[in-house]
């Protein structure tokens, strides 16, 4: 039987934004405070800047789904009829391309320089590529799949489409689903800076959590958008026509990809007279983030707005007139409003 795949909870961790509805203000984001200095507790000083802003993200996006108890500890009621806190069948999802490079190449730099014998035992578990995802589900106590994507442009619509695979599948109900990609020396090496000179660069984390809709029903949640079709193919238009297939009306609003990292940019897509929106302008080079902050940011404007559809891009692909763009792929993905039909995997 096939689930209908919902989104109940919404979450940002970006300095200057005071949460998903202000996601698509104008211009940079203002001068906030860190969101990582809200954090309080033991082991904070072992994990990677990565971790610190996924944990921001996925307590705000739980909170805001009601899935959080007075005691910050993760809850759906059904504590209550004497099933226990054991989260088996809640999971996490993670999307990011450059999360731990700075853990990954201090570790490196302290082999070759010192031995092997220099490094800390408490920092190498961080070297993990799954560090980030591990890190969220054992502070919440989430027990199900845990999986990190590092898969370039289109990463973040991938782990949206992952994630509502595995909760369709019956494999999990609920996910936490985030990307999060950090701006530090070695990310700013890689990628060329984000200096007056170099290139602006996203730092933070954004994450939505993704239920089966019956349960949201059964614990008197919110059913805020539903996850509908998404498609990955070696062009952007391929993958936007699929998605697109069985709509009648256009989108509210389409969301486009952020322009190829060292190439000369494509042109821009035919969109007809559907307004578009690039995030990347406001927020920089958001990478694997930026799939997750689409979503967040559609999931906003279809309950604000009252739209039926949103439509979320990412990567252009090596299709016909594509040619060195260094995308090898391009996703499309549409959020629905709740009351839309689909949703179908």
């Amino acid at each position: 039987m096939r689930t209908r795949v919902v989104i109940s909870g919404l979450g940002t961790a970006l300095a200057g934004v005071s949460g998903p509805g202000a996601l698509l203000g104008a211009g940079a984001p203002a001068a906030g405070p860190d969101p990582v200095s809200t954090l309080r507790g033991p082991g904070l000083r072992y994990k990677d800047r990565a971790t610190k802003l996924a944990l921001c993200a996925a307590e705000r996006a739980l909170r805001d789904a009601g899935l959080l108890d007075a005691d910050g500890a993760v809850s759906d009621g059904s504590e209550k009829d004497g099933s226990g806190a054991d989260r088996p069948d809640f999971g996490v999802v993670v999307s990011t391309n450059w999360g731990n490079v700075d853990t990954v190449c201090d570790t490196s730099a302290t082999i070759r320089e010192r031995g092997y014998a220099a490094t800390s035992p408490m920092l190498l578990p961080n070297t993990a590529s799954n560090v980030t995802a591990s890190w969220v589900a054992i502070t919440h106590g989430l027990r199900g799949a845990n999986v990190t994507l590092c898969n370039g442009p289109t990463s973040g619509l991938d782990a949206v489409h992952w994630a509502r695979n595995l909760i369709a599948s019956g494999r999990l109900t609920r996910a936490l689903v985030i990307g999060v990609e950090p701006v530090n020396a070695p990310v700013e090496r890689l990628v060329g800076g984000a200096g007056d000179e170099g290139v602006p660069l996203l730092d933070g984390a954004v994450a939505l959590v993704a239920e089966a809709e019956e349960a949201v029903l059964a614990r008197g949640g919110r059913s805020l958008a539903a996850v509908g079709p998404y498609a990955r193919r070696s062009d952007l238009g391929a993958a936007v026509s699929e998605v697109r297939r069985h709509e009648t009306a256009p989108p509210g609003l389409w969301y486009l990809p952020e322009p190829p990292l060292g190439a000369v940019a494509p042109a821009r897509p035919d969109q007809g007279s559907v307004p578009t929106h690039d995030l990347s302008a406001r927020f920089g080079r958001c990478s694997g983030a930026l799939g997750v902050l689409q979503c967040v940011a559609a999931t906003a404007e279809l309950v604000r707005t009252g739209h039926t559809s949103v439509l979320a891009s990412a990567g252009h692909g090596t299709g016909p007139g594509r040619q060195g763009t260094g995308d090898d792929a391009a996703a499309a993905l549409l959020l629905l409003s709740s009351s839309a039909s689909g949703g179908a995997p």
